[in-house]
């Protein structure tokens, strides 16, 4: 054997997924709980009419979902584990927004999370070879907007009433009232409320 493969063989792997394994408790529901709900959620949820706002709230309620009243969902909306996830009074969730939620995710109320927006509570511990699996909580506070196409990481906190731009990603606390925009996200402003003045 040659000293190339003596070496390959000796180098500790940077992770090697044969070793990976998802908590037992990890989903929250049994595995043929989640199947039906990801079923569900691509017949009866994306298959329904726009308008069919109630029916929605009323599907997402049924699988263990917080969902306020007067929430608007759009049918193509993507939500991992409905049960870890809890939306406001009148919020707004937009087309083709993911709500990646491995873990918990708090959208306030009148808060908007524009199309195609992607809120992630999940990761990996790339320092260990097992390629661990993790959540941390997003939350969205109440009035806070979300443009289109935001990224968001996990364990962030956007304040109350916060503007996040396009296209931005967010891997930082964003303070309430504040705007920010970038990759990552910074604030530069804050947001003024009607009566204030510049």
């Amino acid at each position: 054997m040659n000293k190339q493969n003596q070496a390959e063989e000796t180098m500790m792997l940077a992770q090697d997924l044969s070793r990976f394994r998802v908590p037992a408790t990890f989903r929250g529901r049994s595995g043929w709980y989640v199947q039906l709900w990801w079923l569900v959620q691509a017949s009866l949820f994306t298959w329904s009419p726009q308008v069919l706002y109630g029916w929605r709230r009323f599907l997402l309620r049924l699988f263990g979902a917080k969902i306020g009243k007067g929430v608007i969902i759009r049918p193509s909306t993507r939500i991992t584990y409905p049960w870890k996830v809890s939306i406001g009074d009148f919020a707004w969730v937009g087309d083709d927004v993911v709500l990646y939620s491995l873990g918990e995710i708090d959208i306030g109320a009148n808060a908007v999370v524009s199309q195609r927006c992607y809120l992630c509570t999940g990761s990996h511990d790339y320092t260990q070879p097992t390629f661990d699996i993790y959540t941390k909580p997003i939350l969205v506070g109440a009035e806070a907007w979300l443009a289109t196409d935001v990224f968001v990481a996990p364990g962030v906190r956007i304040g109350r009433g916060a503007v996040v731009g396009a296209r931005s990603s967010v891997f930082e606390d964003i303070p309430e009232l504040m705007l920010a925009k970038g990759t990552p996200a910074k604030p530069f402003k804050k947001r003024l409320l009607t009566g204030e003045q510049n």
